[in-house]
């Protein structure tokens, strides 16, 4: 039963690191000496080193983006904060379904739409054309971890959901 909690824990730390640098990292689009996050567009030289910055576009479907990826953070944040109490406050026998709730909250839509890192990454793919429309650019590796994280996410909160205390 310590391993399976310990690699719980483990694929839940992956999850939340994925989530952090996808969000920070300035490599959603790389291309032509430029590389773009969610929060800024920097021009670089052939050496690497960065010359202009400047505040990405105002528009609205970038701030939901933005937004979204920072709900998944903080709804998975909660999610492990939740797995520790109930971890030492829930009866044998019982069931993690706070914990597995707030995750798959993290990872896919809920009833209330955009509230995760599946549609940050599902928006940005479908504006991307409209932001930048040279082909030379292609995604970074930021944008695929955040694909890479909706599903580790999602399998994450169903384990939580599946997962019974035992002593």
């Amino acid at each position: 039963m310590l391993l399976l909690l310990l690699s719980i824990i483990v694929l839940h730390v992956a999850v939340l690191v994925l989530l952090f640098v996808s969000t920070i990292v300035s490599q959603w689009i790389v291309g032509n000496g430029h590389a773009t996050d969610l929060w800024q567009n920097c021009s670089t030289s052939s050496s690497g080193n960065v010359h202009h910055c400047f505040s990405s576009s105002p528009n609205e479907w970038l701030q939901s983006v933005q937004a979204t990826m920072i709900l998944s953070i903080i709804f998975s944040i909660l999610s492990l904060f939740l797995f520790f109490c109930q971890l030492f406050t829930l009866t044998k026998g019982g069931r993690f379904y706070i914990t597995g709730i707030f995750q798959i909250l993290a990872a896919c839509p809920s009833p209330s739409p955009g509230l995760c890192v599946m549609s940050a990454a599902a928006i940005y793919t479908v504006r991307h054309p409209e932001w930048h429309l040279n082909s030379d650019y292609s995604y970074g590796f930021a944008y695929i971890l955040a694909w890479v994280a909706f599903p580790l996410a999602l399998l994450s909160g169903v384990i939580y959901v599946i997962l019974r205390k035992r002593e």
